[in-house]
């Protein structure tokens, strides 16, 4: 099952996606998609809904969780990223979080005020659906509620110039895209054999596949979930493929005016207008 948020005249409305891509409306069976919507018994609900009878529903799409609760990201975790920035295999996955609120897969994104090198990621999204808590890898995947399309923007001026956390290059708002919709997991037959891209302008800038993660998908579940207690609408993003604005030479950053594009095998396209920040 895709779901979604849709924005209409009459605000924004929880929306499923038919198997032709028509968009259709929810708000008979649930009052939004929230993280209580995502757990495994209000996606049992959802899952008995003959979404064909349901009306068509016409709008923008929103970010598709309307609480999401924290967004948790691993860095560095594709051979061929590392490999790129020149930087060593981690022995662990590199956990940080972004302290911004997602938006939706269609919103400008913002150069911040002071931004010099404004960069792009396009990653796969995790979206927890029940708690985790020293969770084993085997044990991972059913606390899973779908994936997405993330992209986590990142300012490397801030990131990397600044000293300290990585977080500072990672929150500006609007830096959380999501969408265009949740999928739920047994759409995805394999979470470690999608192909992914991102475009600048039309221009290919990454190409790479979740197969080259060094940590998979369960690993990282199940080791986020030894130090913090995951909860229903947290939100995983799970690194990059190579072809960052960072790894060019020389590097290539976003400027306002550009048009950013991205995909994930199975989970949909994000489409932004690049903007500059304005007081």
């Amino acid at each position: 099952m895709k779901l979604c948020r849709i924005k209409t005249a009459d605000g924004i409305k929880p929306a499923a996606v038919e198997q032709n891509n028509t968009l259709r409306a929810l708000s008979g069976h649930v009052a939004d998609i929230s993280s209580t919507a995502i757990t495994p018994e209000g996606l049992a609900l959802l899952a008995n809904v003959d979404l064909a009878t349901l009306p068509q529903i016409i709008g923008d799409h929103a970010p598709f969780l309307s609480d999401a609760r924290r967004i948790f990201c691993i860095g560095l975790n594709f051979y061929d990223h590392a490999a790129e920035m020149g930087l060593p295999i981690p022995e662990h996955p590199i956990l940080f979080m972004k302290a911004c609120d997602a938006t939706g897969p269609t919103d400008p994104i913002v150069i911040p005020k002071g931004a010099e090198k404004t960069d792009w990621e396009v990653e796969l999204g995790i979206a927890i659906g029940s708690p985790a808590q020293h969770v084993t890898k085997a044990e991972a995947l059913d606390h899973i509620a779908g994936y997405f399309v993330g992209n986590d923007v990142s300012e490397r001026h801030f990131q990397m110039d600044f000293g300290g956390q990585w977080m500072k290059g990672k929150s500006a708002n609007s830096f959380a895209p999501l969408g265009p919709y949740l999928v739920t997991k047994d759409e995805i037959a394999d979470p470690q054999n999608l192909a992914m891209s991102l475009e600048v302008n039309g221009e290919a800038m990454q190409t790479g596949s979740t197969a080259t993660m060094i940590f998979g998908v369960a690993q990282i579940v199940a080791h986020v979930s030894q130090f913090v207690t995951l909860r229903p609408g947290d939100l995983i993003l799970t690194g990059t493929p190579p072809g960052v604005g960072g790894g060019y030479k020389p590097p290539r950053f976003l400027k306002a005016g550009d048009v950013l594009s991205a995909k994930i095998e199975g989970l949909g396209a994000t489409r932004h207008d690049v903007v500059a920040f304005k007081s």
